[in-house]
């Protein structure tokens, strides 16, 4: 959760005194003089083609019409994610851009329902958008689209056959394969991360439209509301092949179609890290790529570091191509990334050793080609090995940390050793040299498998002389999965099965002196969801290989650092107050039960100029019993408070899934109130 707010909350407001507007039908405003004599709008309606409106906040620079830059997300512009806004969009009007945030249907202020994520009326909403900005006196008719996560997710499935004024997107942490890049399913593999998210979402769609902007219509909207609210997990769940479902608004099935230019942004401490480099390589004539070390952050606040100035190389971007004299080619670099180098594995870094390198292609080059062994990785084949079991081992992802996705601090990957001690492990000899890898690292192997379902988990380590693991990347797949993730695989009696797995794209440099560790286990618990028994695996390593991409022959420094993270806005409008730090519960070898945490105390964002509070909790824990898979349990809740001048609201969202002998069975309950008065107390279970 602390991800949606982005270290909002270290800001400080001015005090000031809300005011009503009354409501007219396109605009509802409160008009401010900034000392870059922009204009701030902070209400205006949209409307669709089928009557229903959404909410938009301006900033607007004086003058000519100008470029407009738009960002779609469903994250309340007037509460939830107001601070990050505040850093953003003034910066980009203050330099000559219309800025826009606009709630999506269904969410912050917005009419409607939304269903399900990238519903068709999201997508199509968003073009409606794009046309209406267009339109506007104040805009020259040049559009572009920016976000990060969702809204980095919806501009890029804006680019695909863009409309007319649509002429460049901006896309920050975003996901091209919602299937295999997003956080509901990594090779097939349940992610506990989508149940956070299935707790998280429908709490942030039963939260309440603001009086002061929309009116006295909203509590008839909110009701309406929380009248057709839905619990998407169930959806996430039962999709367990790519299929139509997960290929819908996948960019990636869909790059032959982009229409506009693009500049992706990752960091690879994201989950969603893989996108950049494969849209970079699917496009190369329309996309460039960054990836730095962050999570799942804006890179301006990103962690670990360093960080960079987000909005100046966006306005880099926005210059080029919505400036009406802008050249039909650029001279962007194709990719620029940071080249990972050893970090001593601890729960939070706020700086990355390694350094940026710049390239014309996303594929590397002279791959390195290292033979499986007895419990060897060698250049060229050993004596050869019998059939090794890979263990079955419900502690092994004890040392995981979180994927990244939810930004929160810390959580990321620490001393590998403890999950090695549990895997089915192949070293190196120590490195005579520097060994780079640049791109997917890729497994290919031959295994004996009793039944399926079944999992397989891949990470590659970098061990140091005195023993230390540190991750470097890692992956997991459903085995029972064909290759496209769609299909099913049989097992045919006493002949292996053989896989071809590919790693997340990464780049990183093993330094000489140190091992390469390629780490093989049958689960992955807490960070994905295991199978309902413990299936018998054995690895044939006669013909498996690890294939190294290293740095493409043109790949050199980057000359040109990217320009430092600003401290923005110049005058903070906000305040934030937490009741104490994120604590984690840390699993103890000596009790049966693994148990497996974090709760994040109360934390509050205080806008005393318009007089409201948004408060949030969070909490998640795991449970497992070391022998017994179907004994999985995990509950995550998820605690919202609004205080306005006219009420306070509250939102409460919890999840429960545990493990049944046949798969899992899963229970949503969600509360909403106004006033202590209960508006909301609804649930749903579902087994799958």
């Amino acid at each position: 959760m602390k991800f949606f707010l982005e270290n909002n909350l270290r800001y400080t407001f001015h005090c000031g005194k809300r005011k009503r507007r009354l409501r007219n039908h396109r605009k509802k405003m409160t008009k401010t003089a900034s000392p870059a004599a922009i204009q701030e709008i902070e209400h205006c309606w949209i409307p669709m083609p089928d009557g229903t409106r959404l909410a938009a906040r301006l900033w607007l620079p004086e003058g000519e019409p100008k470029p407009a830059i738009l960002e779609y997300i469903p994250y309340r512009k007037r509460d939830m994610v107001r601070a990050r806004d505040e850093r953003n969009h003034p910066y980009f009007a203050q330099n000559g851009y219309a800025s826009l945030r606009v709630d999506m249907r269904g969410s912050g202020d917005s009419e409607g329902v939304m269903p399900d994520m990238y519903d068709a009326n999201e997508l199509d909403d968003a073009r409606c958008v794009i046309e209406w900005i267009a339109s506007q006196p104040w805009c020259n008719g040049r559009v572009g689209m920016f976000g990060t996560s969702w809204g980095g997710t919806a501009s890029l499935q804006a680019a695909v056959n863009a409309p007319g004024p649509l002429k460049a997107v901006l896309a920050n942490c975003a996901t091209i394969d919602r299937f295999e890049d997003d956080i509901h399913w990594m090779g097939g593999c349940l992610l506990t991360d989508s149940l956070e998210w299935g707790a998280t979402l429908p709490a942030i769609l039963a939260s309440p439209p603001d009086s002061a902007t929309v009116g006295d219509e909203w509590m008839a909207m909110w009701q309406a509301r929380l009248k057709d609210i839905s619990f998407p997990f169930e959806n996430w769940a039962k999709h367990n092949r790519r299929g139509d479902y997960w290929r819908h608004g996948s960019v990636r099935f869909q790059a032959d179609r982009l229409t506009c230019p693009v500049l992706t942004i990752g960091g690879w401490a994201d989950r969603y890290s893989n996108s950049v480099m494969r849209l970079v390589q699917s496009r190369p004539d329309l996309c460039k790529g960054i990836v730095g070390p962050w999570g799942h952050h804006y890179p301006d606040h990103g962690e670990p570091g360093p960080g960079i100035s987000f909005q100046d190389v966006a306005l880099k971007w926005w210059d080029h191509w919505l400036k009406s004299d802008a050249p039909a080619e650029s001279t962007w670099p194709s990719l620029q990334v940071w080249r990972r180098e050893f970090d001593v594995p601890q729960d939070r870094l706020t700086m990355r050793n390694g350094t940026w390198v710049m390239s014309s292609t996303a594929t590397g080059s002279k791959d390195t080609q290292l033979c499986l062994g007895e419990s060897m990785l060698s250049p060229s084949p050993t004596v050869e090995a019998k059939s090794m079991a890979i263990p079955f081992d419900l502690r092994h992802g004890e040392c995981a940390g979180d994927t990244g996705y939810f930004g929160r601090t810390g959580g990321l990957p620490l001393d590998q050793t403890p999950d090695d001690e549990r895997a089915l492990c192949f070293d190196t000899e120590q490195l005579d040299q520097d060994l780079d890898l640049f791109g997917h690292a890729t497994l290919t192997l031959d295994l004996e498998i009793d039944s399926f379902p079944a999992q397989l988990a891949c990470r590659l380590c970098e061990v140091s002389p005195d023993g230390r693991s540190n991750l470097v990347t890692r992956t997991v797949l459903a085995l029972e999965l064909d290759e496209t993730l769609d299909g099913s695989r049989t097992i045919k009696p006493g002949e292996p099965c053989r896989y071809r797995i590919e790693f997340p794209t990464t780049a990183y440099r093993f330094q000489a002196g140190n091992r390469l560790r390629l780490a093989l286990a049958s689960s992955y618990w807490p960070l994905v969801w295991p199978t309902t028994h413990a299936p018998r695996l054995r690895l044939l390593p006669a013909k498996a290989t690890l294939s190294l991409p290293a740095m493409p022959e043109d790949a050199k420094a980057s000359p040109t650092p990217f320009p430092p993270a600003k401290d923005l806005p110049a005058v903070k409008r906000s305040a934030f107050i937490s009741d104490g730090p994120l604590t984690r519960i840390a699993p103890n070898q000596q009790e049966e039960t693994v148990h497996i945490g974090w709760h994040q105390p109360n934390l509050t964002m205080k806008f005393e100029n318009i007089d409201l509070d948004f408060s949030y909790e969070t909490n998640a824990d795991y449970r497992i019993v070391a022998n017994d898979p179907t004994s999985a349990d995990c509950v995550i809740q998820v605690r919202f408070n609004i205080r306005r001048s006219d009420g306070s609201a509250t939102v409460a969202s919890r999840i429960h899934a545990s493990g049944k002998p046949d798969g899992f069975s899963v229970k949503s309950v969600l509360s909403a109130t106004w006033n202590d008065q209960r508006l909301l107390d609804t649930s749903t279970e579902f087994t799958s």
